[in-house]
């Protein structure tokens, strides 16, 4: 019997995120107005108060998502779990909650991983889209065909429910081609970029300049890395783990399935929504789901 505890990533935020927790806890307070201090603006007041386009913009986005899971965590009693992981973004929260990163030092990272993406994203226009009802292996297929522009799977979320990552005109093709053959949507979304694509290596140069001079502990659990969807202990592993997974694809299914295998029967998600709760139930049915927010 291992509780598992996973933690959000960007999408899951909403205006009003986070403002009971300032409101009914000092510590929670405290950790809020330590993080308008070293982001060098009050997000703490958009998160409280700004409406879903303020809170859309990366900047803000991810430390917003990140602030949530975080303090959400450090504020629950008895939070002791025996392995952690992290949808993409939410990978940094999970590296706090097993003591592998201090919350400043996070929240630095998740602030330069953040602005670095935003640039990346208008060096290139891209973008993303979710294909609904297609085996894992056809899409995987299907992206490895487009060879003139840049497509590939960057979100297994859940057997039957990919993200696929790349350059606007090779994302309209993929989507006809993944309608072709048998997808029930193909559906283009409403974001900024293609993450988790070779389009992000811009970014990715940023980051592990910032990564590489952070110190990282010994973590007091594992955490299950998106880009390896396994256990790892090993602070250098976690950190080029952390590097490779900005232009690495976020294995979800496999991370699961894997943390299932080694023992997790209960899946707690800290922070705003509750979207990976959704897709743990779909990934096992018999995986028991709760939330802290």
């Amino acid at each position: 019997m291992k509780n598992a505890f996973v933690f959000p990533g960007q999408g899951s935020q909403f205006p009003g995120m986070g403002k009971a927790l300032y409101e009914q806890n000092e510590k929670a307070k405290g950790l809020f107005e330590k993080a308008n201090e070293i982001l060098g603006f009050r997000i703490s007041d958009i998160m409280f108060n700004g409406t879903d386009e303020d809170l859309k913009q990366t900047k803000v986005t991810q430390p917003a998502v990140f602030l949530h899971s975080v303090i959400a965590f450090l504020c629950t009693e008895h939070a002791t779990p025996d392995m952690v992981a992290g949808h993409s973004l939410g990978e940094f929260s999970a590296l706090v909650a097993n003591g592998a990163l201090t919350f400043e030092d996070a929240l630095k990272l998740v602030a330069i991983r953040a602005n670095a993406m935003q640039k990346a994203c208008e060096l290139q226009p891209s973008t993303m889209a979710a294909v609904l009802g297609l085996d894992d292996e056809k899409v995987i297929a299907i992206c490895a065909e487009i060879t003139d522009e840049v497509v590939v799977p960057a979100n297994f979320n859940c057997p039957g429910q990919l993200v696929i990552s790349g350059s606007i005109k090779g994302i309209d093709i993929a989507c006809e081609k993944m309608k072709a053959a048998g997808a029930k949507r193909a559906l283009v979304l409403p974001v900024g970029g293609a993450f988790h694509s070779p389009l992000m290596a811009p970014a990715k140069v940023e980051l592990q300049a910032a990564i590489e001079s952070t110190t990282f502990s010994t973590p007091t659990c594992p955490v299950y890395q998106n880009v390896v969807a396994s256990a790892v202990t090993n602070p250098t592993a976690i950190r080029q783990n952390l590097i490779d997974q900005l232009t690495g694809a976020v294995r979800w299914t496999q991370t699961v399935q894997q943390m299932i295998a080694d023992g997790a029967t209960s899946f707690t998600e800290v922070g705003p929504g509750k979207v990976l709760q959704g897709l743990v139930q779909k990934i096992d049915k018999t995986a028991t789901v709760a939330g802290i927010s």
